[in-house]
């Protein structure tokens, strides 16, 4: 079974009055959210802690991920068992304790008592069994090894070694605790970013969606690898309200994947670019997806500061599968689709204000306004209201309002639970000390120097995102190993997006892949063949982190002339170095150009330095020199060539 179908059918299908039950308390889990985001209580004038509210979205959430997805692939999609019924009921009731007492155990969080301890314990417990339902068994194994490691790190080696807590007291803080599974991931996700997921399903209601695949197939069509390069803009635009790789996938996919297979692409090729082009969309700005708001949230750096600063990594790594995308459509000669097969420009421009208006009125909320990110998000949920009025097929109808909610809550359930597990691991690192160990571990293994240390991460995060959500990568990376690069020189934010960066790129790194495999669904092809083949295609987006870590000229940090200079050898040497690894330019190239594209395009790379300025600037210049006189020589080929016919 495709990843797709496995992500449709992991929903039981249940009777009409839990299909009820279920449709209402997804469409509660937003509002909820909406409730407090605009901070309702307090006009109300209730006391209501943020705990509390986080209570309400784990009393909605587990039992839905016990009533929704049943214990394993191959059980009845069609049948309730009384246990997940029991386990349902369970999950509500850890998540109103929560609700209901939380000001008293606050008062009194270091008083433990046996009923504390009973609940507390089953609470991890159900947070553990829905995010192995919703996930597979990765996360779940890593939440044990971490709690099984502060119950009992007295029988661990060397550095490792510590006093263990004792397990009262550790399953009290990791559920009650606000550094554990009720701090910032989980923060990020209530007050944020159910926000924004709401913002794109209701952008998609009004044509959002079919605006941006239409704008990106008139645009872009009709030119060489014209299907493969209106998947890159369109995956690049819908990833500015998507912050799913595989969402990203599926919904750009579904056009873009037969339209390039038509115009002669390989089926593993068209799939392998959706996904290279997809998932790009958790780092385009202003949306960039949960990771990015955590970011914020950790580092104290305001979200609309995070978007600017990731705003030129993300249009290299698009600039970058563009170029490849090119040189691959001129060497195996693919051509574009004819003009009669493409929606009209200006037809399509006149419905643009559908797009533009909304992400209009969420980036002068954020960046103008300066409100909050989730309550800049509602700004555009509004905005996205009043202009469904503008024509009567999108006008706002309940029953639309009621689908994207409902979207919004399906949305939601897996990364609640994520966060939580995140949390968990987190409440682990913060009360067992190993937060401290670990980067000492760290800085003694790479021996101080910043490239080997940087290597160790990026290998880490790829290697960890092959069995668990971005999200989770980039939280528990972050907190054990960001501290490091910040202590070795690097600014925090250069640091917090390099890991990022890295944790989203294992989507389409083999041997998991889940990008990869969602494109090779909807392709028909080998999910192996199209990872790989996605790996190569974004070959020079793994560059890219090493860039913006050495240039924070490209995070838009200093001169403006050092910026556009970082900006334009990067692509540049991107260029260059896209030509070496493809063979070709305005024909196939022989191994001797292709080795001296290469090296030029690295020399291009070379980021400018404070320290070695003359230098650096002296091995850009010669990295250009050489590159544009093998351009010349090549185009002169050409036309020589073209000549004498």
């Amino acid at each position: 079974m495709s990843e797709i179908d496995k992500e449709i059918s992991k929903f039981r299908n249940l009777n009409k009055k839990l299909k009820i039950l279920t449709k209402i308390l997804l469409i509660l889990l937003p509002l909820a959210g909406i409730f407090f985001i605009m901070d309702t209580p307090s006009y109300l004038g209730w006391t209501f802690l943020r705990e509390q509210y986080y209570g309400i979205v784990l009393t909605i959430v587990l039992p839905l991920s016990f009533l929704l997805v049943p214990p394993t692939s191959k059980s009845r999609k069609d049948y309730l068992p009384w246990y997940d019924l029991v386990l349902s009921i369970a999950g509500a009731l850890v998540g109103l304790y929560l609700v209901i007492f939380y000001p008293k155990i606050l008062s009194r969080l270091g008083t433990i008592s046996l009923d504390r301890i009973f609940i507390c314990t089953i609470a991890i417990l159900l947070i553990l069994e829905g995010i192995r339902r919703m996930t597979g068994w990765v996360l779940p194994i890593l939440g044990l090894f971490f709690i099984f490691y502060a119950r009992f790190s007295w029988l661990a080696p060397g550095v490792f070694k510590g006093p263990g807590i004792p397990w009262e007291r550790l399953v009290n803080s990791l559920f009650l605790d606000p550094n554990a599974i009720l701090g910032i991931p989980m923060e990020v996700t209530a007050v944020i970013v159910v926000a924004y997921i709401l913002f794109g399903n209701m952008l998609f209601g009004v044509g959002g969606g079919e605006f941006l695949t239409n704008f990106a197939m008139a645009a872009f069509g009709r030119f060489r690898g014209g299907p493969a390069k209106m998947a890159v803009v369109a995956s690049c635009l819908f990833g500015t309200i998507s912050g799913s790789a595989v969402s990203n996938v599926v919904a750009t996919g579904v056009v873009t994947i037969p339209l390039m297979k038509r115009t002669g692409y390989k089926p593993h090729i068209a799939g392998a670019i959706e996904a290279v082009a997809s998932t790009g969309g958790q780092i385009m700005p202003p949306i960039m997806g949960a990771a990015a708001f955590i970011i914020a949230e950790y580092t104290g750096i305001p979200y609309a500061k995070v978007a600017i600063a990731a705003f030129i990594p993300a249009l290299l790594y698009y600039i970058c599968l563009f170029f490849q995308v090119d040189l691959e459509a001129g060497k195996t000669g693919l051509k574009g689709l004819p003009k009669d097969q493409l929606p009209s420009l200006k037809g399509i421009i006149n419905q643009s204000y559908l797009f533009i208006i909304p992400l209009g009125a969420l980036v002068y909320a954020l960046f103008i306004l300066f409100l909050s990110p989730g309550k800049a998000a509602l700004f555009g949920v509004a905005s996205i209201i009043v202009v469904s009025f503008l024509r009567e097929k999108t006008r706002l109808s309940f029953g639309w309002l009621v689908s994207s909610l409902e979207n919004t809550g399906k949305g939601l359930l897996e990364l609640t639970l994520v966060v939580a597990t995140a949390g968990l691991i987190i409440g682990v690192i913060n009360f067992s000390g190993i937060g401290f160990v670990f980067p000492l571990l760290m800085g003694r293994l790479a021996g101080e120097n910043i490239i080997v240390l940087l290597l160790i991460i990026s290998v880490a995060n790829i290697i960890m995102g092959m069995g668990m959500p971005t999200v989770a990568v980039y939280i528990l990376l972050a907190v054990l190993m960001a501290p490091i690069l910040t202590q070795l020189g690097l600014s925090v934010i250069a640091s917090h997006l390099f890991i990022l960066y890295y944790g989203i790129l294992s989507m389409i790194t083999p041997p998991v892949c889940f990008a990869a495999y969602a494109g090779a669904s909807l392709a028909g092809a080998d999910s192996m063949r199209t990872g790989y083949a996605a790996m190569r295609l974004g070959i020079l987006a793994y560059i890219v982190p090493f860039l913006f870590i050495f240039s924070p000229a490209l995070l838009l940090m200093g001169s403006i002339l050092n910026i556009i200079v970082s900006f334009f050898t990067a692509v540049a040497g991107c260029f260059m170095l896209g030509c070496g690894l493809v063979g070709y330019l305005f024909s196939p190239l022989g191994v001797m150009m292709r080795l001296l594209m290469g090296i030029s395009g690295i020399l291009l790379l070379i980021p400018l330095q404070s320290k070695f300025l003359v230098t650096t600037i002296l091995i850009n210049i010669l990295g250009a020199l050489i590159g544009s006189f093998l351009i010349f020589f090549e185009w002169k080929k050409q036309k020589n060539f073209k000549n004498s016919f």
